[in-house]
């Protein structure tokens, strides 16, 4: 038997449950591994409450780190014993125990704890795709970022620096200023949707962004798309506040003719020789210290909930985990 968070109808943290049930052996292709460590993201809450809809009843989270229990035919990548961790799903990473494809396996270097490879693994993808593939960060690039007091926005802040970018951080309140200024930001601006784009403007001489990172969607939108340069980019890659209003092609051509996308982990991860090289990356980021975890708390399985809670009020800056 091994402790399961379940939900069967979206809403609110107090629909999950959880739940003793007996797990299958592990068929060809996959293993069983037993979890230490369980990375929480903001996409599991937008699964929980139906913004981003998942076939019910469901398991959750994406992300997970411990050792494997046992392996079924035909894998031959990993065996028991080994320390792995794992991001991208299945859906069902909130579990004591759990099965999944053995590709989806990353094998853990000695150095990385399983408590810092699940607060990173997730986020640290996401990051690298963001800036290395959705557009090319180095020296020179100016980019404008919000969220820096989470714990993707701070991942991406540190590895942007790290690359040589101008980094301007926007959080929600003046409480988040001196840590997102700790993480290297170049210029940090509390959100303001009529002054935004006007104190980027300031900050750059007139120059305005290449490039802005928009998690937030709704609230935020208008004003990213007035920070850009012309032929910037603008990268929506969440909706923590809604989705984005539909945006008119001819928008983009009055704007400076800028670029829109919405990319996602998935494309980003098609492969399973794409989805391990972007996480051998994270992990060689990780041991350099180029990047860092960041835990802001931890939490019991079952308090699942609470950590959900927790999140979502704004009480917490930086990455939850859940310990089985």
């Amino acid at each position: 038997m091994a402790t399961v968070i379940t939900f069967s109808a979206p809403g609110g943290p107090e629909v999950l449950e959880a739940r003793e049930q007996d797990l299958p052996a592990p068929g060809p292709g996959q293993v069983r591994i037993d979890q230490q460590a369980i990375g929480i993201n903001y996409l599991d809450v937008t699964q929980r409450n139906g913004a981003v809809p998942v076939p019910l009843p469901s398991g959750l989270g994406l992300e997970g780190a411990g050792v494997v229990a046992a392996v079924g035919e035909g894998v031959t990548s990993t065996k028991v014993g080994d320390r792995v961790a794992y991001a991208t799903g299945p859906l069902g990473a909130y579990a004591r125990s759990r099965v999944l494809p053995a590709e989806k396996l990353v094998p853990l270097p000695a150095s990385v704890s399983y408590e810092d490879a699940a607060a990173v693994l997730f986020k640290g993808i996401t990051s690298q795709y963001l800036l290395k593939s959705t557009y090319p960060v180095g020296p020179g690039t100016v980019m404008v970022l919000y969220g820096v007091a989470g714990g993707l926005g701070a991942i991406m802040a540190s590895w942007a620096k790290h690359l040589g970018a101008t980094v301007i951080g926007v959080v929600s309140r003046e409480a988040s200023v001196a840590k997102a200024k700790a993480l290297g930001c170049d210029q940090v601006l509390v959100f303001d949707a009529a002054s935004l784009a006007e104190q980027v403007a300031a900050f750059t001489q007139g120059q305005k962004a290449d490039v802005v990172y928009d998690p937030i969607g709704r609230d935020t939108f208008a004003a990213s798309l007035d920070c850009l340069k012309p032929r910037g980019l603008m990268v929506s890659f969440g909706a923590s506040s809604g989705a984005p209003a539909a945006v008119e092609v001819s928008t983009l051509n009055a704007k400076g003719s800028l670029f829109l996308t919405r990319p996602s982990i998935v494309a980003h991860t098609a492969t399973p020789a794409e989805y391990q090289a972007r996480a051998q990356d994270v992990l060689a980021a990780l041991e350099a210290g180029i990047i860092q975890p960041r835990v802001c708390r931890t939490y019991p399985l079952r308090e699942a909930a609470q950590a959900h809670a927790d999140l979502e009020s704004g009480r917490t800056s930086g990455t939850l985990l859940l310990i089985p």
